[in-house]
């Protein structure tokens, strides 16, 4: 089994944890905690107190869920959490969660709230709101409601049909409210937060992106030590800030391998040699393994088999590589460690940051076979894609590369719903390609997080075309704004680019006569299709 990644940033006696109740916005929380300048991770419900605790959290957070407090089964905590002297917050059921186990009193009293309320404001100079206005709309979503706050509470917040809709207990520091701050309908919610991290819980706002640069190359350097490590660059954001930030902790100690898998973008191999090695001078060897992959993934078509085995090839080309480097380079010196750039998202995605479901196995996360003798190396493994975005820049690298929009390691593989092949991949090649080049033309590269294109291998549709009849595929443009990949929106393309976009493919991509655009939020759909 691959080693244990090193540890969360040292910064352990800043860290707030976000206990995650099943929240649909328990990512986002911990999001606006890290906007704020204060690193913040996300633990299960499930996770006892005393582990909690152990951590020495400055604070802790209790998110949302969809349960009722009073309900059998409903997810609870040891009351040993809020009588241990650490600043605690709860948002909507910890809000509820937190009343009902300190003596106060939820109920369904019929005053449900879903969406945009109306928020008055009782105490105005409180921990919680001060500086901000007696009347404030708020996000809600509860049909239970606190009728009574627990003894020593001050109750700070109703609406027009909760009495108690936020408490402060400064002696005991204790807080709750409950609606969501942590999202932008709710418009003073982040001042809110940062109040009761700076005001409620003491604590400074440090940590920055050069706090991340620092103490990851310390830990890459304690990790690593004088031994070598090799890291496989894909040509996405990721694993270019996960290679350059390696490469400033141990420098020539480090070889990137650029597998070309024929999974990849039109332009994307000579891109990665020409752009990355100029701005980063790193050792770079390029592995033609078309072939090899092609081979493995021929006649399967279900997604998360494509994904273990593109994850299991890309180990035994690299077990490959390590022996010539150590031959050819290493003068014969083990390579013992493999650099990737796995995120936060990926950790959540794959079940295991959250304790919540598996909703795919990523690449770097459950997709890797279990015989692996690397040692792993992921220094990006507690970030979102805008942080890691930021770390890029504070280390130097070009704009093109921090500014690229996000591509899955697996690469197109998983954006041809069905069996791989070549014929199919240079399809899809061309109709990317195009849709790139419109969005760029358009000025739209920043407006969107990334357009996915997928093609529909194992669908047909009629067509006519020069008179003709077509029986041809279809394509599915998948343009989406996000923050951070945990949650995403369609882009409202303008009608002008998406009409470029269709024409240019139903007359440039032979065997392509449908273009059609997903309008999926997520959730409930992931940006990728597979």
């Amino acid at each position: 089994m691959p080693a244990a990644p090193p540890a969360a940033p040292d910064t352990t006696t800043d860290v707030v944890l976000v206990v995650d109740f099943g929240a649909q916005y328990a990512q986002l929380i911990a999001r606006r905690v890290r906007e704020a300048r204060v690193y913040s991770e996300i633990v299960p419900s499930t996770m006892p107190v005393a582990e909690m605790l152990a951590r020495n959290p400055r604070a802790i957070i209790l998110s949302g869920g969809p349960s009722s407090v009073y309900a059998e089964g409903a997810p609870t905590l040891d009351r040993a959490l809020f009588e241990a002297g650490v600043p605690v917050f709860g948002m909507c059921y910890g809000f509820q969660l937190m009343a009902t186990m300190l003596g106060g009193t939820v109920d369904d009293n019929g005053a449900r709230e879903y969406g945009r309320t109306p928020l008055s404001v009782s105490k105005a100079g409180s921990t919680l709101f001060e500086g901000t206005p007696t009347e404030q709309p708020v996000w809600m979503s509860h049909g239970d409601a606190c009728s009574a706050a627990p003894e020593g509470f001050t109750v700070t917040a109703s609406t027009d049909v909760v009495p108690v809709a936020a408490f402060e207990n400064d002696e005991k520091k204790l807080y709750g409210v409950q609606y969501h701050p942590e999202v932008m309908h709710s418009t003073h919610g982040q001042q809110v937060l940062e109040h009761f991290l700076y005001r409620g819980a003491g604590i400074e706002p440090t940590w920055t992106t050069t706090n991340v640069v620092e103490e990851q190359i310390a830990l890459i350097r304690e990790q690593v030590g004088t031994k070598r490590a090799i890291c496989g660059l894909s040509g996405g954001v990721d694993s270019a800030v996960a290679a350059a930030l390696v490469q400033k902790a141990i420098g020539s100690q480090l070889t990137c391998v650029y597998v070309d898998h024929g999974l990849m973008r039109k332009g994307e191999t000579e891109q990665v040699e020409k752009d990355f090695v100029a701005a980063t001078g790193v050792k770079l060897r390029v592995v033609d393994a078309e072939k090899r992959f092609l081979d493995a993934l021929a006649g399967v078509s279900d997604p998360e088999q494509k994904r273990k085995i593109i994850g299991r090839e890309f180990i035994r080309v690299f077990e490959q590589a390590q022996a010539e480097i150590i031959a050819e380079v290493a003068g014969g010196e083990d390579v013992a460690f493999l650099v990737q750039g796995t995120l936060y998202p990926d950790v959540v995605e794959s079940g295991g940051g959250t304790g919540t479901a598996n909703i795919k196995s990523h690449h770097n996360v459950g997709g890797l076979p279990e015989d692996i003798e690397f040692q792993l190396v992921e220094p990006l493994r507690q970030l979102f894609k805008d942080e890691v975005r930021m770390v890029g820049q504070e280390l130097g690298l070009p704009e093109e590369i921090v500014q690229r929009q996000p591509f899955p390691g697996p690469g197109l593989g998983i954006r041809i719903v069905g069996e791989v092949t070549k014929e199919r991949l240079d399809l899809l090649r061309d109709a990317d390609a195009i849709a790139r080049e419109e969005l760029t033309a358009a000025g739209l590269d920043r407006d969107i997080w990334q357009c996915p294109v997928v093609l529909l291998a194992d669908v047909r549709s009629v067509g006519v075309q020069g008179d003709g009849r077509t029986y041809g595929h279809p394509v599915v443009l998948r343009p989406v704004s996000s923050e951070d990949a945990m949650t995403a929106d369609w882009s409202r393309l303008p009608y002008e680019t998406l009409a470029k976009i269709s024409t240019r493919i139903t007359n440039e991509v032979a065997d392509v006569n449908r273009v059609v655009l997903d309008v999926t939020s997520k959730p409930p759909g992931t940006i990728e299709w597979e």
